[in-house]
């Protein structure tokens, strides 16, 4: 159901005509991709210091414990190292883009009771 495309080109041939986002819109999108970008930045920093911290630990102890030197092949130490590497990834980003997000938000309430 709805409008074909056909007649959606002929009575709307250029889209981004119809919809013009307001100064609001376009701050808040800014923010938006500034938070993201520093959620990025700070989930790659967590990262490497993961990767390092995980890393120096499993290694030393593959060559060293006589359980893990058996058990622990290539696989299972790229996965420990990874898997470390990957939540705090995931965590410190999240993290970030909500603290950031809620920075954002209490300035915007600042700014509606600043203009009444």
């Amino acid at each position: 159901m709805g409008i074909p495309s056909e007649l959606r080109d002929i009575f709307l041939p250029n889209k981004k005509d119809v919809f013009v986002a307001s100064p609001a819109e376009d701050r808040k999108a800014l923010r938006t991709k500034q938070c993201t970008d520093e959620g990025v930045q700070a989930g790659f920093r967590a990262a490497c210091i993961a990767c390092v911290v995980s890393a120096v630990p499993t290694l030393t102890a593959v060559r060293v414990i006589p359980w893990a030197k058996a058990n622990l092949n290539y696989t299972a130490q790229a996965l420990i190292i990874s898997s470390a590497s990957i939540a705090a990834y995931f965590i410190t980003a999240d993290k970030t883009i909500l603290e950031c997000a809620r920075k954002n938000a209490l300035l915007e309430d600042a700014l509606v009771h600043n203009q009444q």
